[in-house]
């Protein structure tokens, strides 16, 4: 069995949920082992990016024992345009 885990963050809520599947499980298996997909409904793995340890990873990559998988919330502002906005608020 790999011990992995599961890591979805969205505020004020948050889960890192321990998971163990067998060798050859995917990412998709992993998450939905997790629980993490009822827990918080508005999850939709086809819209949701997901990854490795920081980095993108498609839901059928196979994972290695110890792996951190993380699903990313979709951007609701361009990080660009974050700092000139709070510069704005505080001018």
């Amino acid at each position: 069995m790999l011990k992995i885990l599961v890591v979805y963050a969205h505020p004020p809520r948050q889960a890192q949920v321990p998971v163990a599947v067998e060798a050859g499980a995917t990412v998709r298996q992993a998450i939905e082992k997790s629980g993490l997909l009822t827990r918080f409904p508005e999850i939709d793995l086809a819209q949701n990016k997901v990854g490795l340890w920081g980095r993108l990873a498609s839901l059928d990559a196979v994972l290695d024992d110890g792996a951190r998988i993380e699903i990313y919330r979709p951007i609701t502002a361009d990080p660009k345009t974050v700092p000139r906005r709070n510069q704005k608020a505080e001018g």
